[in-house]
């Protein structure tokens, strides 16, 4: 048998899983760490946190899996895009906390960067808008505001990545700075055209050139792993961002193919082959996972809050004790009641982009419960992604393609039935699960299986591809049009005039 080793390092918890060569789960290992906010709008993890329970959660799953690490071909490695690190070359030290995808505090760069008009050339070169959400402001910001960041830099002492990169400098050990195409993609300061760091953007953000890591395909030779952490020099050979890697993992391997994974944020992706589509509907353009030589490009939307609408009934509210409890609560009622609640609590993402939305909770009623808040809640999600599809139908027809027909599903929260089945009901097309869920991690797996050699092409990876359940809608589209008119109504309600 051959195996494959994925680590997916999360927002919230980093995760290992093992894979077999038909891309079946052997064994899975899990661990949460902590999430820090040192101000509203600001988000922040320890890299010391994120590489640590990484490599507990790599060492677990292998010791429940029985397997010795030289047993294991190749290791691919998946992560939250646009978490910001800067670490110290010498000492491997990050000189300040990882700065999150959803964190706010570069704003008002951003502003600055729009008002100077440089809108059309960060998208026309990246594929990006200019927002918070993407690392190159982040990084500025460590830059102007760390004490001796900025001039460390310019002495060629410090390096940046994101945490695909922070992971391979701490599992190499041997100084290798370097990530993917796909992840270089989130930074705002990646060149997608010609997939080289952009001498025009590093000079916007006032970046110094030699903090940038190598940018490979997403199938290639990223290092070895020293022998001292699980036993073996296994060479990593697949890294994508998550969402990328999702899509890769779905085997949306085409133009046309589309998924979406529902994790702490909501993440759609329609994969648009060789073309590069700048979308006229609030969505971006993005490198898709790749071989080496196969240039691919993905039109995406981002939801900021989806899964964690559900944590934030456990934790905010205190409505459940676990996120598994929410399916039975929203099901304890028929509908939410007229209730919308849109949680915009670190603004709203594609395809609205305003930075400035804040929650709410419209329609309630004397007769308002906490299930009706719940169903409400689990609707919020599918409200946010029915509006993505939307979009993408758009851009996809104005390109001369034809909508998406079926919308391929994973992450935590599509094991929620009453989801899915709001979900294909606001859509109108099929909502497929496939049999294994973990597809972010499986992308990275099957990313490093073909480096190594372990799958011949992706015509095998396809037909490797599982539907478990497909969720057919049963509303009228005249109600589900309905139903949307009342989402977008509380969205405009949220921003402020």
């Amino acid at each position: 048998m051959t195996y494959l080793l994925a680590l997916d390092q999360g927002t919230s918890s980093s995760r290992s899983i093992v894979f077999d060569r038909q891309g079946r789960v052997v064994t899975m290992a899990q661990r949460e760490f902590r999430q820090i906010y040192p101000q509203p709008g600001w988000v922040e993890h320890d890299p010391r946190d994120l590489w640590h329970t990484q490599l507990e959660t790599a060492r677990e799953a292998l010791k429940q899996s029985d397997l010795r690490a030289d047993q294991i071909r190749a290791v691919g490695i998946t992560n939250q895009r646009e978490t910001t690190l800067v670490w110290n070359r010498k000492t491997g030290e990050p000189v300040y906390n990882a700065i999150v995808w959803q964190d706010r505090r570069a704003e008002a760069t951003c502003a600055e960067l729009r008002e100077r008009g440089a809108s059309d050339t960060v998208l026309k070169k990246t594929g990006l808008r200019i927002d918070a959400y993407f690392s190159g402001t982040k990084l500025k910001w460590i830059l102007d505001n760390v004490p001796g960041a900025r001039a460390q830099a310019e002495r060629g002492e410090l390096a940046f990545g994101t945490v695909d990169s922070w992971l391979i400098w701490q599992l190499c050990g041997d100084g290798r700075h370097v990530t993917d195409v796909s992840n270089a993609s989130r930074t705002m300061l990646f060149n997608i055209h010609t997939r080289e760091w952009d001498d025009e953007l590093l000079a916007l953000l006032d970046v110094p050139k030699s903090l940038m890591p190598e940018a490979l395909p997403s199938s290639a030779a990223f290092g070895r792993m020293k022998t001292e952490w699980l036993g073996a020099p296994l060479e990593i050979g697949g890294v994508a961002g998550d969402q990328q890697s999702a899509l890769f993992g779905q085997a949306c391997f085409t133009a046309g193919m589309a998924k979406n994974t529902y994790g702490t944020g909501c993440f759609m992706l329609m994969h648009t082959g060789k073309r590069f589509q700048v979308s006229e509907n609030g969505l971006i353009t993005t490198a898709a996972a790749q071989p080496a030589g196969a240039q691919q490009y993905a039109l995406e939307g981002s939801v900021f809050i989806g899964g964690a609408v559900v944590q934030w009934l456990r934790d905010g509210l205190h409505a459940i004790k676990s996120s598994s409890e929410v399916q039975a609560l929203a099901e304890s009622v028929p509908d939410a009641g007229g209730v919308v609640l849109v949680p915009a609590f670190t603004g709203l993402g594609a395809p609205y982009w305003q930075p400035d939305a804040r929650g709410s909770i419209t329609g309630l009623t004397r007769g308002s419960t906490i299930a009706h808040i719940a169903r409400a809640a689990l609707e919020s999600i599918a409200f946010q992604s029915a509006a993505l599809l939307d979009a993408m139908g758009r851009d996809a027809v104005a390109a001369g393609g034809v909508p998406v027909s079926e919308l391929r599903v994973d992450g935590g929260a599509c094991a929620n039935d009453l989801l899915m089945q709001i979900q294909a009901d606001l859509l109108g097309i099929p909502v497929v699960r496939p049999a294994v869920i973990e597809t972010t991690a499986l992308g990275a797996a099957y990313l490093a299986g073909l480096h190594s050699g372990v799958y011949g092409g992706l015509d095998e990876l396809s037909k490797q591809w599982r539907a478990e359940r497909t969720f057919h809608p049963t509303l009228s589209r005249e109600r589900a049009a309905e139903k949307m008119a009342q989402w977008e109504h509380a969205v405009r309600q949220t921003v402020a005039p």
